[in-house]
């Protein structure tokens, strides 16, 4: 396939707007999901994107930075507790919270699958969804802590490990929607463990 001269230099434009470096990383993103990482050859990348291939080296010096880099376009974990906080309410706050996260895994389905794939031989990536589920870990434990009903709580750390996990199962294999009834049962077990106060003033293991 004969290679088109946008992205002929850094910082290049298609017609539509994309930059040359949008376009490697999608390229990179698609070709790594339908072959594996280490089946991709850089080559095919630039054809996929349409740049030379030299571009891409411009970008990222090494293959394994195309991985960093489509990290770093995962949707941001971050959710806001106010939004979804139900006081006196656990299970219907940690349902809110899950959808939300839910939402940001459709917004990159492909790429989230792919990586987890990726995790187990790559520790860049690897390092960076560990780092992501610490966050979910700490954003669950807020929600649980701000929507407790007075007075009541047991180990919220556990609680939030837990929940944690489970999110990162069903992201990690893409799959939610199909096992929701599986889900509300664990959400609706964690919080009433923890309105029972159960395992209180026990702290969670680290991951």
């Amino acid at each position: 396939m004969e290679q088109a001269d946008v992205g002929a230099r850094p910082g290049a434009e298609a017609e539509d707007g994309v930059t040359a470096r949008e376009r490697i990383l999608v390229a990179a993103g698609e070709l790594f999901a339908e072959h594996g990482f280490d089946a991709t050859p850089t080559s095919r990348i630039a054809e996929r994107a349409e740049v030379p291939k030299g571009l891409i080296h411009y970008y990222f010096r090494r293959k394994q930075d195309l991985l960093t880099a489509l990290v770093d376009r995962l949707p941001d974990e971050a959710v806001e507790s106010e939004r979804v906080v139900v006081r006196g309410d656990v299970a219907g706050s940690l349902r809110r919270l899950v959808r939300e996260l839910d939402a940001r895994l459709e917004s990159s389905l492909l790429l989230s699958h792919l990586l987890w794939r990726e995790a187990d031989t790559h520790v860049a990536v690897r390092e960076a969804l560990q780092a992501r589920f610490q966050a979910v870990v700490e954003l669950i434990r807020r929600v649980i802590e701000s929507s407790l009903p007075a007075g009541r709580g047991g180990d919220v750390d556990a609680a939030a490990m837990l929940l944690a996990r489970v999110v990162n199962h069903r992201h990690s294999v893409a799959r939610h929607g199909e096992h929701d009834d599986e889900l509300e049962r664990e959400i609706g077990f964690i919080a009433r463990a923890l309105e029972l106060g159960a395992g209180r003033g026990k702290r969670a293991r680290p991951a």
